[in-house]
């Protein structure tokens, strides 16, 4: 075991334990994991079965990039079982909704 790596400035890690749980909507929960000096953020997303987004998802001010951690997530077009990867492009949009319940883990390169 070499100690150095985790002194590297910089250097961090979490559990999904240790993460708060913020629930952005009914049955919609997001644990922030990493927040980066730019503004990047990771999080996992727990989506519980039947819920949707209650309006489009718009993707600003960057990207958005998702995997399909557990579960089957669907776009507003189509789903999108575990395993899956999806990169939203700035300006993009969908509408998250899940008939299974899902979790995702959720990246925003630019916040």
């Amino acid at each position: 075991m070499n100690p150095a790596i985790l002194a590297q400035e910089g250097y961090e890690s979490t559990t999904v334990n240790e993460s708060p749980v913020h629930e952005l909507f009914p049955g919609i929960r997001a644990r922030p994991l990493w927040r980066g000096s730019s503004g990047a953020t990771a999080n996992l997303l727990e989506m519980d079965p039947g819920t949707s987004w209650p309006h489009d998802d718009v993707h600003e001010p960057g990207p958005e990039e998702v995997f399909v951690v557990s579960g089957t997530f669907n776009d507003g077009a189509r789903d999108y079982p575990a395993g899956s990867f999806l990169h939203a492009p700035a300006g993009s949009w969908h509408v998250p909704q899940t008939t299974t319940g899902c979790t995702l883990f959720v990246f925003y390169p630019e916040g």
